[in-house]
């Protein structure tokens, strides 16, 4: 009796497929921005995507979760996953695009361990380079002609801009709430479902669009990518406080240092108590970090915050289950999406 792969090792597979197509089909959209004297300017482009400079490689890449989730989600749906590469690369740069633009609004001097776009070039470089990944994401999608429907490739063109706009709007929320005090967990949500869940639920609903799903099953495989991204985000905000600094790749105390309302910090102002109380008084620093965060775990924002990023992970599971994708890619999709929510980076 012969006996199934585990998850682990479809996942693993599917990877070992997937990722070199992704990265060559995300260097021939970008190859779109070369030309006569812009030597340097497709210099920075590949320098953020993690293909040049010093440190450049699989890490400085990233994971390329975005261009995995439509793919898998293409092969639940049961279709030729090859077919869904353009809009693969197209979620990667316009991921890569707010990677640049949110460095500069934040300020950070490292991304993937390495020194920001930003912080080589200058803010106004750095700017325009983002914007010409967002332009090459758009252009991406034309690479869908002739390898789907019409009527699939005129669809994705209306969800990527849509998230896009979704995406900068939770922008405008995350940036907006910097210089409030009246913030509480309920005004977090639909923070983090502009910012981080747009782009992860448009991942699926093209991955599912481009596989030949009904629209009902699209309907479930984006509930699958809106709740995944919620928790995502949840556990991103955990790493920003509690994360190892050397897996991560930024310092660990950077979100309470920064000020940053994340979801730990807003329950526990909520609590008012002794971090609320020392938060009042004005910015925390580095010798405070120690006491701070014993102070987070002591008033129960850790425990909140896991039990909340469980919640959300069996939600998205349950929205996936409901898809009822093909077993094999839905198993590893399944594993993808269990192993963004149990990262230590």
């Amino acid at each position: 009796m012969s006996i199934a792969p585990n998850p682990a090792a479809l996942l693993e597979a599917r990877q070992a497929d997937m990722l070199p197509a992704v990265e060559q089909e995300l260097q021939a959209c970008v190859a779109a921005a070369e030309g006569h004297g812009l030597a340097e300017y497709a210099h920075m482009l590949a320098y953020h995507m993690g293909w040049e400079g010093e440190g450049a490689g699989p890490k400085a890449q990233g994971k390329r979760v975005r261009p995995l989730l439509v793919l898998l989600s293409a092969a639940a749906a049961g279709g030729a996953w090859q077919a869904a590469l353009p809009a693969s690369a197209a979620v990667e740069l316009i991921h890569n695009f707010s990677l640049i633009h949110d460095d500069i609004q934040d300020d950070s001097p490292l991304r993937r361990g390495r020194k920001t776009l930003w912080t080589m070039v200058g803010v106004a470089q750095a700017i325009n380079a983002g914007d010409a990944l967002f332009a090459l994401a758009h252009l991406a999608l034309q690479r869908l002609a002739g390898r789907v429907p019409a009527e699939q490739a005129l669809a994705a063109h209306h969800i990527l801009p849509q998230a896009s706009l979704t995406l900068t709007q939770g922008q405008y929320l995350d940036l907006s709430y910097e210089g409030r005090s009246d913030l509480t967990p309920a005004d977090y949500w639909p923070m983090i479902g502009g910012k981080t869940a747009a782009l992860l639920a448009a991942c699926t609903e093209l991955g599912a669009l481009l596989g030949g799903a009904s629209a009902d099953r699209r309907a479930c495989y984006r509930q699958f990518g809106e709740q995944l991204g919620l928790a995502f985000q949840v556990y991103d905000d955990y790493l920003g406080i509690w994360g190892d600094a050397a897996l991560t790749g930024k310092s660990a105390e950077s979100d309470l240092l920064a000020g940053k309302k994340s979801l730990p910090v807003l329950y526990a102002l909520e609590q008012h108590g002794a971090f609320a109380e020392r938060w009042a008084q004005g910015p925390l620093t580095a010798e405070d970090l120690p006491g701070m965060t014993l102070q987070l775990e002591v008033e129960g924002a850790r425990e909140y915050i896991q039990r909340e990023a469980d919640r959300l992970t069996e939600a998205a599971l349950t929205a996936l289950s409901e898809a009822g994708p093909e077993a094999e890619a839905g198993a590893a999709l399944e594993e993808l999406a269990r192993r963004l929510i149990a990262r230590q980076a």
